[in-house]
C-alpha cells in the first residue's frame, strides 16, 4: 500500500511506469492484442468479399482502399488515463472500443451507406454504436461515418466477440481529415481562428464536390441503363 504523507497527495505514476505495468501482464496483453488483430482481419475479409461481389454485379468497386491499425501501448495508456481508469488489461477490453481500427476509403457517399447496410445485415455482426459525421458534420467540418462493431473470432477455446471501430470516408473527406490532422498539431500558429474558419470552408467545398461527383455518376448510370 502506498504511504500517504500528511498534507501531500501521492504522486501520479509517470507514463513509463504505467507502460511497464501494462506490459507486465505479458501474455494476457499480447493475447488481447492478437484478438484485436484477428478481428481486423475478419472485418477486412467481409469488406473484400462485398467488394468482389460488387465488381461482378455492377462492374465497379464500392471502395478504393482499406487501412487498418492497432492502438499502440502508449496510446492505450493515455486513453485509460483520460477516462480516469486504472491501467489494466481488463479495463482495456471493457472500456476502450477503438483499439482495433479499420478505415474504408470510398469514391462516393452512396457507396458508404450501401456498404454499411450490407455489413450490418450479416448475422454475425453486431452494431454497438454509430456516429454519422457525414449527415451531421463536426463543428470544424470533419465528415466521416464511424461504426463500433462486434465481430466473432474463432479460437481454439471457442468463439469470442471483439469490438472494432470502422470508419468510412470518401477520398475527398480523407484528404481533408489528413491535412486537418497535420495542421492541428502544429505549434505556435498565428491567426488560428482564421485558419480554423478556412479549414471549415474547405470542408464545405469538399462536401459540395462529393455531392456533384455523386450526381454525375448517377447520371452516367441512368444513361447506361437506358441503352
Amino acid at each position: 500500500m502506498e504511504e500517504k504523507v500528511l498534507g501531500k497527495e501521492p504522486k501520479e505514476q509517470p507514463m513509463e511506469v504505467q507502460m511497464q505495468e501494462l506490459m507486465l501482464h505479458g501474455r494476457p496483453f499480447m493475447r488481447l492484442m492478437n484478438q484485436y488483430q484477428c478481428a481486423i482481419m475478419e472485418v477486412e475479409t467481409k469488406l473484400k468479399v462485398l467488394d468482389s461481389e460488387f465488381s461482378m454485379e455492377y462492374d465497379r468497386n464500392p471502395f478504393e482502399s482499406i487501412k487498418s491499425r492497432l492502438k499502440s501501448p502508449v496510446s492505450i495508456v493515455r486513453k485509460l488515463e483520460s477516462k480516469g481508469l486504472e491501467v489494466s488489461v481488463a479495463n482495456v477490453e471493457k472500456y476502450l472500443y477503438d483499439i482495433a481500427g479499420v478505415r474504408v476509403i470510398c469514391s462516393f457517399v452512396e457507396d458508404i451507406y450501401r456498404l454499411m447496410d450490407l455489413l450490418l445485415k450479416q448475422n454475425d455482426v453486431r452494431l454497438v454504436r454509430k456516429k454519422d459525421y457525414i449527415g451531421r458534420p463536426k463543428k470544424n467540418g470533419y465528415r466521416s461515418l464511424h461504426l463500433i462493431l462486434e465481430v466473432p473470432i474463432f479460437q481454439a477455446a471457442g468463439i469470442k466477440l471483439v469490438k472494432v471501430e470502422v470508419q468510412f470516408r470518401t477520398i475527398a473527406m480523407d484528404f481533408w481529415a489528413s491535412l486537418d490532422h497535420k495542421l492541428r498539431y502544429k505549434k505556435h500558429i498565428e491567426h488560428s481562428d482564421e485558419i480554423v474558419r478556412e479549414l471549415k470552408e474547405c470542408a464545405e467545398v469538399i462536401a459540395g464536390l462529393d455531392s456533384r461527383m455523386q450526381q454525375i455518376r448517377n447520371r452516367i448510370d441512368n444513361q447506361s441503363q437506358e441503352k
